[in-house]
């Protein structure tokens, strides 16, 4: 494996770092300020229009697909460190660049899974950033880090599948311009194979029967930049038998094909909003004084920045070669790489987050500075995409089994 970045590579970091310096970041605190005077806080500041339209208009567009009909045609190590700058600002940056979850899984699901039809009529508007859309599979009644329990019914009536059950923590559904749920329910629920019971379809936003009934929290904010994360309730809602996506029972192997990528790119903004809480330490550390002499000298505070940078380095080298797996031999075959940076990079930037937070002081949990969401970004990363006991629980089964 070359550490290197390639030309292609490097040459795209240096328009992504130039477009976060001249655009992005300057629009941070103008996106709020407008979100403000929004009719609805789920609606889209002007802002970030103005910044989708800069980016389109300079390259910096579908990175994450490596798809050259519909993406940038990047490999997964092309766009590992792309991904990390957009981390610097995950509010903006990445729906800047149309590469913002759950749209990038869902664009996946659609490029490799859809038929014709349903990618003219759902992929090519999202790849043109024109409309949103959300990934329906978390269920409020059951633990949903385990797929096989999802309750959701999709029952085949003649030419339509009728579809019953509630979903929560829906990530992107309550914004206006989220179209289209990509549903996991069972059609299957009696089948002899658990893996088998589940299928995926396509339900418009605007089928009767759905509902879209609250918005839900995470540690206290409603992730309006994401989209927000909501409960929503599918009474008997029916579609054509036409938006089922790939075939009946090859939902929970979609779910897992769309799940790989998903987790690599979390990991990779994640060492993004590290390397933003490092500089955060570091400008407060040279700027305050304390006890007669600056944070900068204090000792406490020499390990804490010491031990970031360690410890992102690491996280890199780790994810890099992960994505160098997934181009090389396949997201199954890099599965233990795939989990381990799982477990590793949340846990590990929740703590830099948290010394920088601690850093900051009473600064630190406010409004004022973009520590306390980045926290609660990095947390919640803990247990989205399957909790980390899940992976460990996986990755240990599969080490020990090398010894039976």
């Amino acid at each position: 494996m070359d550490f290197a970045y390639d030309a292609r590579t490097e040459e795209l970091r240096a328009r992504l770092l130039a477009f976060m310096d001249e655009h992005v970041h300057p629009a941070e605190q103008t996106a709020h300020e407008q979100r403000a005077l929004l009719a609805s806080p789920w609606d889209t500041p002007q802002v970030v229009e103005d910044l989708k339209a800069e980016a389109r208009r300079q390259g910096l567009w579908n990175l994450f697909l490596p798809d050259l009909d519909h993406g940038a045609g990047l490999t997964n190590l092309q766009y590992a460190p792309l991904a990390e700058i957009t981390g610097r600002s995950p509010q903006l940056a990445p729906t800047a660049t149309n590469c913002a979850a759950p749209d990038t899984g869902n664009m996946e699901v659609l490029a490799q899974f859809a038929d014709e039809a349903q990618k003219k009529q759902w992929l090519q508007p999202l790849l043109a950033g024109e409309i949103r859309s959300a990934f329906a599979m978390t269920e409020p009644d059951v633990a949903s880090s385990d797929a096989t329990n999802i309750t959701t019914h999709i029952e085949r009536e003649g030419d339509e599948y009728v579809i019953t059950g509630r979903k929560w923590y829906i990530s992107g559904a309550m914004n206006p311009d989220c179209r289209i749920f990509i549903v996991m329910g069972k059609t299957d629920p009696e089948g002899e194979d658990i893996r088998r019971q589940q299928s995926m379809v396509l339900v418009p936003r605007d089928t009767p029967g759905v509902t879209v009934n609250r918005a839900m929290q995470v540690f206290g904010y409603e992730d309006h930049y994401h989209g927000g994360h909501a409960e929503v309730t599918f009474d008997h809602a029916r579609v054509p038998v036409s938006n089922l996506i790939g075939e009946e029972g090859g939902g929970f192997a979609i779910a897992q094909a769309r799940l790989g990528p998903g987790r690599i790119h979390h990991c990779m903004r994640l060492i993004g909003m590290a390397e933003r809480a490092i500089e955060l330490m570091c400008r407060r550390a040279v700027s305050r004084d304390a006890f007669g002499k600056s944070l900068a000298q204090q000792g406490v505070v020499h390990n804490w920045i010491a031990d970031a940078r360690v410890t992102v380095e690491q996280l890199r080298l780790l994810v890099l070669k992960t994505a160098w797996l997934m181009d090389t031999v396949g997201n199954r075959g890099a599965h233990t790489e795939i989990q381990a940076i799982k477990i590793a990079t949340p846990r590990a930037v929740v703590d830099i987050i948290d010394r920088a937070i601690q850093l900051h002081g009473a600064g630190g949990v406010s409004q004022d500075f973009p520590l306390a969401e980045l926290y609660a970004g990095a947390r919640t990363l803990m247990i989205a995409d399957g909790p980390d006991e899940v992976h460990q629980r996986s990755l240990a089964r599969r080490e020990i089994k090398k010894y039976l």
